[in-house]
């Protein structure tokens, strides 16, 4: 798949650079991203990805922008209050990157639905705000071989990895799922909302541009990526922190039977 000379001078940042040049901006040209969110997270990481120049994004979101809501997503703007989020990050991709191709899903991921629309994209960038969709989503890229890359956020603090359970690592043994990082989701009501709780919109900034980061090294295939380990960033000291995890033989999804 060949760059136009718009593309060319579009992205010739990318293009000088050695590992990604022009064989790593035609893989983020045919590559197909699912967005899961058009929020806190999803706002920043559509924006990215967009300026990166993948070829088609999905965005996944059955809400509408509200005041409250321009405080850290920035994909959207004050005359788009009560609009559906989907259609404001559409418009604002085009303004950003007319060679991109938006495809807008206005639903919430279900574990009813998620297999069905994600296995129709190459990989998957989740940013929802709630566990029910995260274990949707992360249960339906297991089952339907997709990476994921997911995070989630915070009042002063956020969490990052990438997800391939699907394959196997370097040692043989299957690459770690979301449920052997997290086995089964808090009880309902134990965690406060962001509405309840709050959240730093610049963190939500710093997020979603990792987000971005992770999701476009993934498709270009450089340097060390977050499967088997995860970032925490805690925005009160400025500390970014990684732990490493690995395969849990008991997981429901990939486990053995015991």
């Amino acid at each position: 798949m060949s760059l136009t000379p718009d593309e060319i001078d579009r992205y010739a940042r990318h293009l000088v650079l050695r590992d990604v040049g022009g064989p790593g901006q035609q893989k983020l040209k045919r590559a197909r991203v699912l967005v899961i969110g058009a929020g806190g997270l999803g706002a920043p990481l559509i924006q990215y990805l967009a300026a990166a120049g993948i070829g088609t994004i999905g965005i996944a979101d059955d809400d509408t922008v509200s005041l409250s809501n321009l405080q850290r997503q920035v994909i959207h703007g004050t005359p788009d209050i009560g609009r559906p989020k989907v259609e404001s990050a559409t418009d604002a991709i085009g303004r950003l990157n007319p060679h991109v191709t938006v495809e807008t899903h206005p639903i919430r991921l279900t574990p009813e639905n998620a297999r069905e629309l994600i296995r129709g994209y190459d990989i998957v960038a989740d940013g929802s705000d709630n566990f029910v969709t995260r274990y949707a989503v992360s249960d339906a890229c297991f089952l339907e071989k997709r990476p994921l890359v997911t995070a989630a956020l915070g009042q002063f603090d956020a969490s990052l990895t990438t997800i391939r359970a699907h394959e196997t690592g370097p040692d043989g043994r299957p690459n770690p799922t979301y449920r052997c990082l997290f086995p089964s989701p808090p009880p309902s009501g134990a965690i406060p909302t962001c509405a309840e709780a709050g959240v730093l919109g610049a963190l939500a900034g710093v997020m979603g541009s990792l987000m971005a980061m992770e999701v476009i090294r993934e498709i270009v295939g450089f340097g060390e990526s977050l499967v088997g380990r995860l970032l925490m960033v805690d925005a009160r000291s400025m500390r970014f922190d990684m732990f490493r995890y690995g395969w849990d033989e008991g997981n429901p999804l990939s486990g053995t039977p015991r």
